[in-house]
């Protein structure tokens, strides 16, 4: 009677484990539902458009149906894309020849919802948003605009927009010769935006030397976001869940995500362990830890040493780093819910109105939020990982 009487005790210890691992991605989402009962209402939406931020979360709440296969997840995602994509494949608010790169990412989570249902307007739909990158302008040596309205511009934040979009396509829709364009923005990236003093990425370079931000030797911005660093550690490792093992630039994508990986490590704040808004001004007045970089990271760190392409030593120091994160930026509102903190609402560079120097007095006095889709959605994702 006592030895079975421990077992099940153990047992029980052993689930509530799992369900404290389980809690967060679901936990999360749960709140996010309760925050936006109608899924065009993510990203602190007043009407339904089509915005990367809707797609990054929307992926990640599908992962979650995908963990739970509880129906309310699956019937929240379709119903965006039901809302959205007309029976012809046209997309409500999306115009392709406006050439926003930012528009793409939200096709990806079109894949698994056309997958599943058959329904030939969301292939139209996948269709159309492929057809913007055959003609979306490029750099001479073909790297993709951010967008039309930012002429000969380059920012870390467009290779996740479409690289791993792109790549997806490739092998869902039998184009392989795509794999060597996503390679050649990934790498051409490289070439252009990487510093070798710090081992860190620029967020945005203008081949032109047009613009008030850009230096005009090299064309750089001057500063060191985080979270386009993040973009660009997240489309690296995303894009090689689809490139073929034997494509020639593999090898190179890997060798840049292990010197980027191995890099941001330097620049943690000892104490949470997190990661400041403007990277390399550790500890300078105004600066803060931001909570989206700092999951984007750990995001690549968890997969990129679960898919064999860092060292497993990551997989250990993402483990912590994400009982960290969760020490630092979540926040129990008492309700049921759960926020995530600290997250940057928004940084860009140029523009019309409000000119967007990428100073670090213009990174840092940007908006923070809480429940920020940027931060969001890699956090559900990265906590679904974690707990498979």
């Amino acid at each position: 009677m006592i030895k079975r009487l421990v077992i099940v005790l153990l047992f029980a210890a052993s689930f509530a484990a799992i369900e404290a691992q389980v809690k967060y991605s679901v936990w999360l989402t749960d709140s996010e539902i309760k925050r936006n009962p109608e899924p065009w209402m993510l990203d602190f939406s007043p009407k339904p458009k089509w915005n990367y931020c809707h797609g990054l979360e929307l992926q990640a709440i599908f992962q979650t149906w995908q963990q739970t296969f509880d129906q309310k997840y699956y019937d929240y995602v379709y119903s965006f894309a039901d809302l959205m994509v007309e029976p012809d494949g046209q997309i409500k608010t999306y115009k392709p020849l406006e050439y926003n790169i930012d528009r793409v990412n939200s096709g990806k989570f079109l894949f698994p919802v056309y997958a599943l249902t058959k329904q030939e307007r969301f292939k139209k739909a996948i269709d159309l948003m492929r057809d913007q990158m055959r003609t979306h302008p490029r750099t001479k040596d073909g790297s993709f605009w951010h967008k039309k309205i930012y002429p000969h511009q380059v920012w870390l934040d467009g290779l996740y927009m479409a690289g791993p979009f792109l790549a997806e396509y490739a092998k869902v829709f039998d184009e392989p010769e795509l794999y060597d364009d996503v390679a050649l923005q990934i790498l051409d990236v490289h070439k252009y935006m990487y510093d070798k003093k710090t081992g860190l990425y620029y967020h945005g370079w203008d081949e032109s030397r047009e613009q008030r931000w850009s230096d005009p030797k090299t064309g750089l911005s001057p500063n060191f976001w985080s979270r386009s660093i993040g973009w660009y550690m997240m489309a690296m490792v995303d894009v090689l869940d689809f490139m073929p093992e034997d494509h020639p630039k593999r090898s190179e994508i890997i060798t840049l995500l292990q010197n980027l990986s191995a890099a941001v490590e330097n620049f943690r704040e000892k104490e949470t362990g997190m990661w400041y808004q403007v990277t390399d001004q550790m500890g300078r007045e105004g600066n803060y830890l931001e909570s989206s970089a700092s999951a984007m990271f750990i995001y690549t760190w968890v997969k990129g040493a679960q898919k064999g392409y860092l060292d497993n030593s990551y997989l250990e120091k993402g483990e912590k780093a994400y009982d960290q994160f969760v020490k630092r930026f979540i926040k129990d509102n008492g309700d049921g819910t759960i926020s995530l903190t600290d997250g940057c609402a928004v940084a860009g560079l140029g523009g019309a109105k409000n000119y967007r120097d990428g100073s670090y007095e213009y990174y840092t006095g940007e908006p923070v939020r809480d429940n920020d889709p940027k931060a969001v959605a890699p956090f559900i994702m990265l906590s679904i990982m974690l707990n498979k």
